[in-house]
């Protein structure tokens, strides 16, 4: 019997180079999937992404309704003195959203950030089991 439980729901990344999205973007440049690796342990899951050239100053992170957001913005820098000639990498902001289980819990969830690559810890709720006593009426 197949496991009819999943811990997050992960929208599809293999074919979406780019956020498709109802919502207007209010910056005037692309925003990315960032690709990620979650790994699943007894008490807790772990996501990592690849945000290059997002700091802690410029990572939004909020949870509501059960939906984990991740935004990265990212600045074109140039070096002084020197213009674009030609480019092989775009530019452009991050952006990815993760439906998150009750299993999770949601007031423990931790995040770092380092040389742009994001960590998630999302730990489980510690599971309560009891006995419930029955009585004669």
């Amino acid at each position: 019997m197949a496991d009819e439980t999943k811990e997050l729901d992960v929208q599809e990344t293999e074919k979406q180079e780019i956020v498709e999205s109802d919502a207007e973007r209010t910056r005037a440049r692309p925003a990315f999937v960032p690709r990620t690796d979650i790994y699943e342990a007894n008490d807790e899951i772990v996501l990592i992404a690849d945000m290059p050239g997002v700091d802690e100053g410029s990572l939004d992170i909020t949870l509501e309704k059960n939906v984990l957001t991740v935004n990265g913005l990212v600045e074109q820098t140039e070096p002084e003195g020197y213009t674009l000639t030609y480019s092989e990498y775009r530019v452009g902001d991050f952006q990815r959203s993760f439906r998150v289980s009750n299993e999770i819990d949601q007031d423990q969830i931790e995040a770092t950030i380092k040389d742009g690559v994001l960590r998630l810890r999302l730990p489980k709720v510690s599971p309560t089991t009891r006995k419930i006593a029955v009585k004669a009426s």
